[in-house]
């Protein structure tokens, strides 16, 4: 006979638990009498993320020596912009 795992914790959540609306949810969100729009969603609700760039970059990949690798890694985070800059200096001068 299978075993009874009494260790499962329910995911369930009691939609009664959900936080508040705020004003300005309620200013943005559509509004529907049953399949009809009558007022669409102005905008969004989450916070916007960060603005697009007008010069974005590119990815690609670059094979690099191991001692170069570590001796920008050793600044820190922020290595690849560090080396980004370093390019930039040496090609574009």
């Amino acid at each position: 006979m299978p075993e009874s795992n009494a260790d499962t914790e329910s995911n369930w959540v009691d939609p009664d638990d959900a936080p508040e609306w705020t004003e300005d949810q309620f200013a943005r969100a559509e509004i529907r009498i049953g399949d009809r729009v009558i007022r669409p969603a102005n905008g969004t609700l989450t916070r916007p993320g960060r603005p697009k760039s007008a010069t974005p970059k590119k990815q690609v990949t670059l094979r690099l020596d191991q001692e170069v690798i570590e001796k920008l890694r050793e600044g820190g985070p922020g290595w690849q912009s560090r080396a980004n800059e370093i390019l930039k200096k040496a090609v574009c001068a």
